[in-house]
């Protein structure tokens, strides 16, 4: 989707994970072991489901999803060829999750693109791929007809975190990406927004 400089020795390329890129997704995720366990279904599995399939059971839900989605359910990010970065972007309405939590649950009626979670590989954190798969992600739902992206960061509020803790990335991040925060439920989870310009219809 894009080729850049990350830095005069360092290239950045992001794609959307389409099937032909499973392996890539495989071998970054297999490096950590939470993701070795999530395969990113938290948000789209209720927790019992979630623990049960917990490790390869997650990880064959998600290939299908990858295989049969009509649009790709998220972003990889490589970093000098190497896959280095995932950010997890799709209609809110596919993360069932998101649509029950207190914390998360829609504010209004306004049908929204959500970006619901990041993992950067622990050898390329420090590059800037959090906030390259951030403004990508708003990119790639808006050439799918978003108006609305919402993200559910979390502020740490100058606080040091762990960056497994970080997985549904910082809000400092999002402001600094043009999002906008729209409410705050819990003391250190805003909902964060950006509209975007409907894409005008060709004559």
């Amino acid at each position: 989707m894009t080729a850049m400089p990350a830095t005069r020795s360092r290239s950045v390329e992001i794609h959307p994970l389409t099937p032909g890129r499973w392996r890539d997704l495989a071998a970054l995720f297999e490096t950590n072991a939470v993701t070795r366990g999530c395969w990113c279904m938290w948000f789209r599995l209720r927790t019992p489901d979630f623990r049960a399939h917990e490790g390869d059971g997650n990880r064959r839900a998600f290939q299908r999803i990858v295989r049969s989605a009509a649009i790709a359910p998220g972003l990889i990010a490589y970093l000098d060829g190497a896959p280095a970065g995932w950010c997890a972007v799709a209609p809110r309405d596919d993360y069932p999750r998101i649509l029950r939590s207190p914390t998360t649950k829609p504010l209004d009626g306004r049908p929204a693109w959500a970006v619901t979670c990041f993992f950067i590989a622990r050898n390329a954190r420090g590059a800037g791929l959090m906030r390259r798969l951030l403004d990508e992600a708003v990119r790639f739902a808006a050439e799918h007809g978003a108006t609305l992206v919402e993200g559910y960061p979390v502020d740490p509020g100058g606080r040091r975190i762990n960056p497994d803790e970080a997985y549904h990335g910082l809000a400092s991040v999002f402001a600094a990406a043009g999002f906008e925060e729209a409410a705050r439920r819990q003391p250190k989870r805003p909902i964060m927004r950006r509209a975007l310009a409907r894409a005008r219809r060709a004559r």
